[in-house]
């Protein structure tokens, strides 16, 4: 049992807390009567979908540390985090700063999972049984997710200029 616990979902952890702790934090316009308003339909569902697809298949993949592949994708995971929870500060403590009225600063925190999700999909281990391509899998469903997620963001930013 133990081995199935130890899989990739676990790296979503720090993420979800994150997220549940500092979301009330984030300027107006990020709070979800906003940001969720208006939306397109096959925006929000594509996002919503592939989001739980993607963090599914987390669950089927163990997390090891034994090859080269697994230890960069753990290194790029961290630089991801890093850079992910830096997105998230700047908006929180510097909303009026130019780099957070900026398109690339306004839209980080969409943008920045492609390190930490890829970094995951790295340090993953073969799956618990047979599934075949589960690796172009998850990164298929990850693009459709950040591509979504990334829309989604730049509507809304769009909205504000």
């Amino acid at each position: 049992m133990k081995r199935y616990l130890a899989n990739c979902f676990l790296l979503t952890i720090p993420v979800l807390v994150w997220n549940m702790v500092l979301a009330d934090e984030l300027p107006p316009i990020f709070q979800p009567a906003v940001f969720g308003h208006d939306i397109p339909v096959a925006i929000t569902y594509g996002e919503h979908i592939s989001r739980i697809i993607l963090f599914g298949l987390m669950f089927l993949m163990p997390l090891r540390m034994a090859t080269v592949r697994q230890k960069a994708g753990l290194a790029i995971y961290f630089l991801g985090m890093l850079l992910y929870f830096s997105s998230w500060l700047m908006l929180i403590c510097l909303p009026d700063s130019p780099w957070s009225k900026s398109a690339p600063g306004f839209i980080a925190p969409a943008f920045t999972p492609l390190l930490w999700l890829t970094g995951i999909g790295l340090a993953g281990d073969r799956p618990f049984f047979r599934f075949p391509y589960l690796q172009y899998i998850y990164i298929l469903i990850m693009v459709l997710f950040l591509v979504c997620h990334n829309l989604h963001t730049w509507l809304i930013y769009s909205r504000i200029e």
